[in-house]
């Protein structure tokens, strides 16, 4: 029975961001509670799922998470490590599994997976094996201290759990076998935005493809991930990389990937009309829901999710039937309070014009926690089965519905509306923070897609971004 040590360090850090996160913005489990996980829509839950299926001996230690948001707290890091380095130094175990996300910085460490499995190899040298997200941004020490990582897939992330059951099932091959790969790490130096990096599209949807006809090629290329990068990180590490797990040598199908790479390049410099020139196409409303996409306030991105550039915009054009979702505590407490006109938004982001001052009228005030209606979601990744929004207020003004919370919530599940008792499939139009995660929750029920372009942090104009560390900006 092989005694495999289970650890989770899952941050998305866009450290253009006002502020910091803190130990408070995580959710953590320590030991036996991270068992609690087993079966649930979150990769973790997929890790402990496959390890009863085939008898592994599971330890847990300790999980963080927290939503994508500012540069981590050193403080957070080092409570982390010193919660992890007790069961590291026991070694008494066969392996390591880590559920990491790759684009972590905190004030002082700019790669801080990197960091940690430096201190984890200053103690072990088990095989390392574990999942990580697409938007990582991976590193030549994250490559070099890992036997085997396996990247999501698919953006919108509807294979999160998927990515870390196939890593699971590397690691028993290890174990049946007895070959311990490595990894290899190619950066071609290019930089997308989120927007340029959904896999229905070019240039991931090729570059996937191309990756998959590679692995069938050759037995000895146990994974080969396409790794899009986390643009709103600024890092030495920052944009596309090429990551190989292999029994071998990967340098030629790295060299094939690369070449692909730079040639579609060009088709990931997405960049969006700006909201009022879109909203002028749309009198009079077309005939069903037109869903309008804000990536500057992208929510999956670490955006505040209360940016007023859309939500001024839909005032200024009074579209009617029309939803928009805002995060802001305050608001919410103002209308429990009995307040009717309220500074709504423009709270988490100097780059915002500032609240907004509406009359409004209460339509419900209710709990936010609601179970996700799609397990395979990107925000299933995130969370597992539920989330929770905190205090929540639906409120109208001037024919336009607007869900209040009080707990940032990235729009990737239907569910969000519905628990509050809004039917969004009725709407002319809904806005979205979000820029590709979305897609799997709205596709379904949208007649047209339409991105734009507010003030906000996560522009997909990256030429307006202040990088210092990032190697390559093209």
């Amino acid at each position: 029975m092989p005694r495999i040590l289970i650890a989770g360090l899952f941050h998305e850090t866009h450290t253009f961001l006002d502020g910091l996160t803190s130990l408070e913005d995580f959710q953590i489990r320590r030991g036996e509670e991270m068992l609690a996980c087993r079966g649930d829509a979150s990769p973790l839950g997929g890790v402990l799922e496959f390890a009863a299926a085939n008898h592994w001996h599971v330890m847990p230690s300790v999980d963080y998470r927290a939503q994508p948001s500012a540069t981590v707290t050193d403080e957070v890091i080092q409570q982390f490590w010193e919660e992890l380095k007790p069961f590291i130094r026991k070694d008494h175990f066969d392996a390591i599994y880590l559920v990491l996300h790759g684009a972590m910085t905190s004030q002082t460490i700019l790669d801080v997976e990197g960091e940690i499995l430096q201190r984890i190899r200053a103690i072990t040298q088990v095989p390392i094996f574990g999942v990580f997200d697409l938007h990582a941004n991976f590193s030549a020490k994250m490559a070099a201290l890992t036997d085997c990582l396996v990247g999501y897939r698919e953006n919108p992330h509807t294979d999160a759990r998927e990515a870390a059951v196939d890593a699971a099932r590397l690691l028993q091959r290890y174990f049946t076998t007895g070959k311990r790969p490595h990894m290899q790490l190619r950066q071609p130096g290019l930089i997308w935005p989120p927007t340029g990096t959904g896999t229905v599209n070019d240039p991931m949807k090729s570059l996937e493809a191309l990756a998959r006809q590679l692995e069938a090629e050759d037995e000895s290329l146990w994974a080969m991930n396409i790794v899009a990068g986390f643009s709103f990180a600024d890092t030495p590490d920052t944009g596309v990389s090429l990551l190989a797990c292999t029994t071998a040598q990967a340098e030629a199908q790295l060299d094939q990937l690369e070449k692909k790479a730079h040639e579609l390049h060009p088709l990931g410099l997405v960049t969006d009309p700006p909201a009022d020139e879109v909203l002028v196409k749309l009198s009079p409303l077309p005939h069903g829901l037109t869903v309008l996409v804000e990536p500057s306030d992208n929510i999956g991105g670490g955006a505040p999710g209360d940016g007023t550039g859309l939500l001024r915009a839909l005032l200024r054009h009074r579209i009617e039937n029309a939803a928009i979702c805002l995060a802001d505590a305050e608001a919410v407490r103002a209308l429990e309070a009995g307040e009717r006109h309220i500074h709504l938004g423009g709270k988490g982001s100097r780059l915002d014009q500032g609240p907004v001052e509406l009359d409004v009228e209460l339509i419900a005030l209710n709990d936010g926690r609601f179970e996700l209606e799609d397990k395979n979601s990107h925000l299933a990744s995130m969370c597992g089965d539920t989330f929770d929004m905190g205090r929540c207020a639906v409120v109208k003004h001037a024919g336009l519905t607007i869900l209040i919370t009080s707990v940032k919530t990235p729009p990737f599940d239907l569910g969000q509306w519905h628990s509050q008792g809004i039917e969004i499939e009725k709407m002319s139009v809904v806005a979205v923070k979000a820029a590709v995660a979305h897609r799997r929750a709205y596709d379904k029920i949208a007649a047209r897609m339409l991105w734009v372009d507010t003030p906000g942090p996560c522009s997909s104009n990256l030429a307006s971004l202040p990088y210092k560390h990032a190697k390559l900006i093209r």
